[in-house]
């Protein structure tokens, strides 16, 4: 059970911080409510489970890849947050309430956050180091898997938090106020972008 509550409180310590997942979650919420809230997190959380495995059972090619490839994987995940803000400030441009066609698909929310995390190769360095500080590379193949579990659960219960959360305040937004949320969101989402690909280029 220690390994369980390890697990949960490493998912809950990578998952909380806010970042483009945490807005573009919160965005799914408020425009199309909890359950898509619910969905974008768990395509976050899956992200954070793949990448605590490698890192628990220390497949260092993967690792190595990864690291080595990471100007290729940031400019993707930089210009896919700049899709995704340009989508935003269309849908609020348009009508407040009205995601683009392709978010309205719990499978798209899906995949959207999963892309995005897994493209953030700076999340398994943090898987690694906060492994390798808890001696937890040194655990049983049975304890490294309980591990892992709780790394999901840990990080799917943060968004789950959060969509309920959000999902409460959503039922006092009038039009006007979602209309506005969009676009800081959308601006938020296009920051982030930009300062992905500044990464890139000036590295």
């Amino acid at each position: 059970m220690s390994m369980v509550v390890k697990g949960m409180m490493i998912g809950l310590s990578i998952a909380a911080p806010v970042g483009p997942i945490g807005i573009l979650c919160m965005k799914r919420t408020i425009n199309q409510g909890r359950l898509y809230g619910a969905v974008a997190g768990l395509g976050a959380a899956t992200a954070d489970g793949i990448y605590g495995l490698i890192a628990a059972f220390g497949f260092d090619a993967i690792t190595s890849g990864l690291v080595a490839q990471q100007m290729w994987i940031r400019l993707i995940g930089g210009l896919f947050l700049c899709y995704l803000g340009y989508q935003s400030f269309r849908a609020s441009a348009a009508d407040a309430n009205m995601e683009p066609r392709m978010s309205r698909n719990a499978a798209a929310a899906y995949i959207t956050t999963f892309l995005l995390t897994i493209t953030n190769p700076m999340t398994i360095l943090s898987f690694l180091g906060i492994f390798a500080g808890l001696n937890i590379m040194q655990s049983s193949t049975a304890d490294s898997v309980t591990l892992v579990l709780g790394v999901f659960a840990g990080s799917m219960l943060w968004w789950l938090f959060l969509s309920v959360v959000i999902g409460a305040i959503r039922q006092t937004l009038n039009a006007r106020a979602m209309r506005m949320i969009n676009r800081i969101s959308a601006f938020i989402l296009l920051a982030f972008g930009v300062y992905s690909l500044y990464q890139v280029f000036s590295s």
